[in-house]
């Protein structure tokens, strides 16, 4: 989980990071979780790929039927598709900022490990990283912080914050 709105040399910069990190998840059997979306899941489903580990991916039906998600989206969905060993369905609204922390928040529930993308800011309304990192802690879920030297957000409106 982390932060949509990170500029495109963070996202390679993590995306190293990423794989030493999960190697070692890798290593002890465990599977990497990620909720379709572009930019960071696709960074970490890349990295999970690389240091095999088992993939799995969330997608959002309504009705039972996959859900219509963003255009910018699409694309990384289909990457994170074939990236994946398994695919989870889950009745959400992608487009449902509400819906989305719900989801995360249950997804977070079956965790026993989460890793962090986040710079440490306080969640701003739109930005749900520090929420779902303090919703973490609460529920006892080990939660690992990442934010290399380097790393930046893109302040772009148009980019938004979704979980």
């Amino acid at each position: 989980m982390g932060h949509q709105d990170l500029a495109p040399w963070t996202l390679a910069l993590l995306e190293e990071e990423l794989c030493a990190r999960l190697a070692r998840c890798a290593e002890a059997g465990r599977t990497g979780l990620v909720r379709v979306g572009q930019g960071l899941p696709v960074a970490f489903g890349r990295a999970a790929k690389q240091a095999g580990l088992a993939l799995v991916t969330v997608v959002p039906t309504l009705n039972r039927v996959p859900a219509l998600l963003r255009e910018r989206d699409r694309r990384a969905a289909g990457e994170l598709l074939l990236l994946s060993e398994q695919v989870r369905l889950l009745e959400y609204d992608p487009a449902d900022r509400d819906a989305c922390v719900r989801v995360d928040e249950r997804l977070l529930r079956a965790c026993a490990r989460v890793l962090a993308i986040w710079d440490g800011t306080a969640s701003n309304g739109r930005d749900t990283t520090a929420h779902l990192v303090a919703y973490a802690r609460s529920h006892g879920i080990d939660v690992e912080v990442l934010w290399p030297d380097g790393a930046e957000r893109v302040r772009d409106e148009a980019v938004g914050e979704s979980p």
